[in-house]
């Protein structure tokens, strides 16, 4: 498994390359290599949910496998007054947001290597946005990815993740009815779809 996009150490040589897009009316710059996610492009389902999630206006925001940190930077520079911390397995990934995080002079992010929430351990979130790696198996992370959310975002947060429509959607939104109590669907585009559930007080509506 060390040839995938969502192992620590990918066993691919690294092959640094840079991607030029221009994603909610900027344009940015993303180092990208081998061993990484979506290596050659932005993704269809990264995109979508760039142009579609709701940001807090502060507080703190997490990137849940940020891959080389399009979603993380993207809202980093919409919102400067949040702190955004973008985390991966991938350390390869790791250091390729770091790079992309200088390069578009975004000083208002934190990333960490690791896995799940546990680089973030103790900190609670206005919000938490994701691709999630489906092909990592629902079980083994997309399930406790949702799961967690639950617990680490304060009252009104959401969590706002983007899914294959016929690829796992409808199951990761079911997860997320089961963890929140609820979700919507805000976007749909190209086969995908944004899903957003927010915290709520017990009792609340």
């Amino acid at each position: 498994m060390s040839d995938h996009y969502f192992s620590r150490r990918p066993g691919s040589r690294g092959k640094l390359g840079l991607i030029r897009c221009r994603l909610r009316g900027s344009e940015f710059e993303f180092y990208t290599s081998s061993g990484v996610f979506s290596s050659r492009r932005v993704d269809n389902g990264t995109r979508l949910l760039v142009e579609s999630m709701e940001l807090p206006e502060g507080g703190l925001l997490l990137d849940m496998g940020c891959g080389y940190g399009v979603i993380g930077i993207v809202a980093a520079r919409l919102r400067p007054e949040l702190t955004v911390y973008m985390t991966d397995v991938n350390e390869r990934a790791v250091g390729l947001a770091e790079r992309s995080a200088e390069r578009n002079r975004v000083a208002n992010v934190v990333v960490r290597a690791g896995d799940l929430y546990g680089p973030v351990e103790g900190l609670a979130f206005d919000g938490i946005v994701s691709n999630p790696p489906i092909s990592a198996g629902l079980r083994a992370v997309v399930g406790p990815l949702v799961a967690g959310a639950a617990d680490r975002l304060v009252e009104g947060g959401s969590l706002q993740v983007v899914v294959q429509s016929n690829k796992g959607g409808r199951s990761v939104a079911g997860l997320m009815e089961d963890a929140f109590g609820g979700v919507e669907v805000v976007a749909r585009g190209g086969g995908y779809r944004v899903l957003r559930s927010v915290r709520v007080s017990p009792g609340g509506v």
